[in-house]
This record gives structure tokens, sequence and C-alpha cells, in this order.
């Protein structure tokens, strides 16, 4: 199995550590991790891409720590494609540079997708499928009605992060729920809850976890250098996109994938993982490096 390495790579607004497997000369493939989560959660992944001849770097997103918490304060998605392209030229990427996001790391990677002058040469999201996409998939009224009630008790978590100070006081409770919650009965997500929390050691970094939720919200306050990509998250895909779904994913029901194929890109291709909860890359690395080795190999 692949060593695992620690790089500090200083980008243009913002300090970022990343974990890093593979060789050096090896074809970039950059994955984001999202939330409740940090770069460790790709693990067990990472070595299994790294031993098909990949670079794997997973960066600890903005405002999770060794990262550095930007001064800007802005966690929208366009601030989220800023740091992909600069961590794409710090690391060198050529043009046959692979991104891949988990959950907000997903939310980064659509926007990357349907960015015209993406330097990425493939893009595989999980968990969290383009919302355009999403957007224009059609079921009965009646069971877009149930599918919409059931995802509204399973997002209570977007509702509480938009109050004021709690949240931020309360995630030692919260992250643990989350974990339980969105992985499959009987998980054991000790290890995963302990360096999530490691990776938000001050109040400072658990405001940066919750702001993202609170910017997502909230799109016309993106402002700056970042408004320019902010767009590019409502919109599809402009390339194929490889998408994984857990079928035990319980922060989002796998059942919106059912027709995601028919809003995307010719070539690109929706798998779901067998037995895999919301931290597929977690619950089911082999399945998950397979299909991701298979994919951009094609």
């Amino acid at each position: 199995m692949a060593n695992q390495e620690t790089l500090d790579l200083a980008l243009p607004r913002l300090r970022m550590r990343a974990l890093a497997w593979g060789p050096a000369d090896g074809r970039l493939m950059l994955c984001l991790h999202g939330f409740p989560d940090s770069a460790h959660g790709w693990r067990r992944v990472a070595p299994l891409l790294a031993a098909a001849g990949y670079r794997v770097v997973a960066p600890f997103m903005r405002g999770y720590a060794p990262s550095g918490v930007p001064a800007d304060g802005n966690y929208h998605v366009g601030a989220l494609v800023s740091d992909v392209l600069d961590l794409y030229d710090a690391l060198g990427g050529g043009p046959d540079a692979v991104l891949v996001g988990h959950d907000w790391g997903a939310f980064a990677a659509n926007a990357v997708a349907a960015y015209p002058n993406s330097p990425f040469d493939a893009v595989v999201s999980m968990s969290v499928p383009p919302l355009a996409a999403m957007s224009q998939t059609r079921f009965s009224a009646a069971r877009t009605a149930r599918m919409g009630l059931v995802q509204l008790r399973m997002s209570w978590y977007i509702m509480y992060f938009q109050l004021p100070g709690l949240p931020e006081r309360t995630l030692h409770r919260v992250i643990p729920r989350l974990w339980h919650d969105w992985s499959p009965a009987g998980t054991d997500v000790a290890e995963d809850v302990a360096t999530t929390l490691a990776a938000l050691p001050t109040a400072e970094h658990r405001a940066a976890a919750v702001g993202y939720y609170r910017a997502l919200v909230r799109p016309g306050s993106v402002g700056g250098p970042y408004a320019e990509f902010e767009r590019y998250l409502r919109e599809l895909p402009c390339a194929p996109i490889l998408y994984l779904h857990g079928t035990d994913d319980g922060a989002m029901q796998v059942g919106y994938t059912e027709q995601l194929l028919t809003a995307l890109p010719a070539g690109s291709v929706v798998r779901t993982i067998e037995g895999a909860g919301h931290f597929l890359q977690v619950d089911r690395p082999a399945e998950v490096a397979a299909a991701i080795l298979d994919y951009v190999g094609n």
C-alpha cells in the first residue's frame, strides 16, 4: 500500500495542508472532502487509487485544520472552485488530471464540471448530484411530494445551521449523530468522528464548517473574486461525469439518482454502491476505487 505523505501548499488566498499518496509524477487525482469529514476520509480509498499509479492528493478544505481559515470568511461554492483551480496549479496538474468530490467536495466538483474552462480531464461526484440535473428529473407528483417530505426531515441540520451561535457550540454533539445517521447500521464511526472533530479544534474552525451551509442559502452574498464561479453551482455539467451514491445513504435519498442520467451529458455514468452510506469512500473503498478507475481509465 502507498505511504501517506503530508503537503503544505501556499495558495494565492489561503494556506492549505493536504495528504498525498502515490508517485509524485503520477496522474493527479484531487480528492475533496465534505462535512462532517476531513482529508482523512480518503485514507481507505486513496491507497487503492495510488496503487494504480495515480498521485492522489486530499486537501483539508478551507476552514478545516490544519488548513487555514480564510481571511475573507467566504465559504460559497465559488470560493471552493477558486481553491480547486489554485490547487491544480500548485500541484502541477496536467491535462489528464482527475477531480473527485464528496459532499461539499461534490458541490465544488459539480461546479467545476459546469465550468467551460475547467482544466480537469475527468470529474467524479459522490453523494450530492449536480443541482441542475436533479431539478430536471421527473417523478409523479405524489412521489415527488413524498420524497420531498422525507428529504426535508433528513436535511434538518441545514436549517439548524442557520441559527446564530448555537450550531457552533453544539457541533461536538451534532457530528457524531450525523455520522451514525448517515452510515449503515452497525458501522463503527469512532475514528472518523475523532478525525473530523480534530479538524475543527477552535470556535473559528467550527464557524467555518457551519459557514458553508449559511453561504449556500445566501448565493447573492458571494462577492469578490469568487462571483464568476458561483453561478456554475446551478448549471449542468458541460462534460461527462461519473456520479456515485450509496444505497444506504442517510443524508440524501438514493431515489434521486434513478433518472439522473437523463439530465447529464452523454458519456456520463451513474452508479450506486450497494451497502454504502453517505460516506461511501469509507464504507466501501474497494468498490468506490474500482468504479473510479474503470471510469477514468475509459
